[in-house]
C-alpha cells in the first residue's frame, strides 16, 4: 500500500489547483485521474475566460491548463493518470486501478475533485447516431479536431449551449438553431450576443419532439412549449439537421463521496445532490474534502478558486507551515469567490 500526505481524485482545473497549493507547502501529494491526459475541460476550451488577472482573465482554458500543469510540475505533484479510483473506505484508503493494476493508496487527507456528468434528454429518436452531449462534441472538436457533423442544432442556451455553439461555428460548422424550452436565454448576455452577430437563431420556448432518420439522425422535429413546458400541438418546425447537440445541464459526480458517507444534500441551482461542505471546502467526515462541480456545477474559475482552498484548509489541517500566513491566502480566495458569484 501507498502512503501519501493528500490524495486529489480529478485532475481537472480544481484538482490541479487543490494539488498545487498542497505540493507547494511541502505535502506529499497523489493526483489522479482516469484519462490518459490531465487538465479536464480546460483543454477543450478555447475561449477567452472572464474574471480579474487573479482567474487569469482574458486567458484562453487550454492555455490556462498549460499554465497549471507547468506549476504541477515545478511543485513536483505526483500526477498518476489511467488511474480510476473504484472505491474509498472509511480509513482514506483509495481502491486504484492505475494502468489496469490493482493498487491501494492511503492518505491522511483525500480532496475529492470528480467533476459532473452531462445530463441526457429523452425524446422518440434520442439513440440514433449523430445526438450526443455538448462535452462530447467538445471533445471531437477541440482536441481530436474533427467535426461531429455539418449541420447542428444545439438543445440549450445556458452558458455550455452557446459556447459550443460558437466553437462550432469557428470550426466551419453550420449551425441551424439554437433552442430551450425555458422562454429566456439562461447563458452569458455576452455570448449570447456572439451568436446572435452570427445569425443563428435562438429559440426559445421550444423543446425537441422527436428526432428522424433511418440510421442515422437526417432531421429534427421542435415543438413549442408553455410557461409550465407543456407542449402547444400543431406548432411545430423541422430543422434538416445530420448533428444534434444536447447541452441541457450537468449532474455532480458524487458516487466517491457518497460511498465515503460524506452527508449529501439536493441544491437545484448547482445541478442536483452534492456533498455538504464547509467554508473551507471540508465535509462531514474531516479528512475529505471536495471542490469543483461535484460541489455544485459553476464556472471553471470558481472551481479554480475552489480548489485551491481545499488544497490551502489540508496544508491548515496538517499544520505543515505557519497558519497564519495561510490564513490571509484563504481569506483573500474566499473573497475571490464572492465576486465571481456575483459577477455569473
Amino acid at each position: 500500500m501507498k502512503s501519501v500526505d493528500v490524495a486529489v481524485v480529478g485532475a481537472g482545473p480544481a484538482g490541479l489547483s487543490a494539488s498545487i497549493e498542497t505540493a507547494k507547502y511541502g505535502l506529499n501529494t497523489v493526483l489522479l485521474d482516469e484519462n490518459s491526459k490531465p487538465g479536464g475541460q480546460l483543454f477543450k476550451q478555447i475561449h477567452k475566460f472572464f474574471g480579474s488577472a487573479q482567474q487569469m482573465a482574458g486567458t484562453r482554458g487550454y492555455q490556462i491548463g498549460e499554465k497549471l500543469l507547468n506549476l504541477a510540475d515545478k511543485y513536483s505533484v505526483e500526477i498518476s493518470l489511467n488511474s480510476e479510483v473504484l472505491g474509498m473506505d472509511r480509513n482514506n484508503t483509495l481502491a486504484v486501478i492505475e494502468n489496469n493494476k490493482y493498487t491501494e493508496i492511503s492518505a491522511k487527507r483525500i480532496i475529492l475533485c470528480c467533476g459532473a456528468t452531462e445530463k441526457p434528454l429523452a425524446f422518440p429518436g434520442w439513440t440514433l447516431p449523430g445526438i450526443m452531449g455538448a462535452g462530447a462534441v467538445q471533445t471531437l472538436v477541440n482536441i481530436h479536431k474533427v467535426l461531429p457533423g455539418n449541420k447542428v442544432v444545439m438543445v440549450g442556451s445556458g452558458n455550455v449551449g452557446l459556447i459550443v455553439t460558437y466553437h462550432l461555428l469557428q470550426a466551419g460548422v453550420k449551425v441551424k438553431a439554437i433552442i430551450d424550452a425555458s422562454p429566456t436565454i439562461t447563458g452569458y448576455k455576452v455570448h449570447a450576443a456572439k451568436i446572435r452577430r452570427a445569425g443563428i437563431p435562438i429559440l426559445n420556448g421550444y423543446t425537441v419532439n422527436k428526432a428522424m432518420g433511418d440510421d442515422h439522425l437526417t432531421s429534427v422535429e421542435l415543438i413549442k412549449v408553455d410557461k409550465k413546458f407543456n407542449k402547444i400541438p400543431h406548432k411545430k418546425i423541422a430543422l434538416t439537421a445530420d448533428t444534434l447537440c444536447l447541452a441541457v445541464g450537468l449532474s455532480p459526480s458524487t458516487e466517491l463521496a457518497r460511498m465515503a458517507s460524506c452527508e449529501i444534500t439536493f441544491n437545484p441551482s448547482l445541478g442536483g445532490y452534492i456533498p455538504v461542505t464547509n467554508e473551507n471546502m471540508q465535509t462531514s467526515i474531516k479528512e475529505i474534502y471536495c471542490a469543483g462541480d461535484m460541489t455544485g456545477v459553476e464556472e471553471a474559475s470558481i472551481a479554480m478558486e475552489e480548489g485551491k482552498l481545499a488544497g490551502l484548509s489540508c496544508v491548515k489541517d496538517l499544520r505543515y507551515c505557519d497558519c497564519a500566513s495561510i490564513e490571509e491566502s484563504v481569506q483573500n480566495i474566499k473573497s475571490q469567490l464572492d465576486v465571481l458569484r456575483q459577477s455569473s
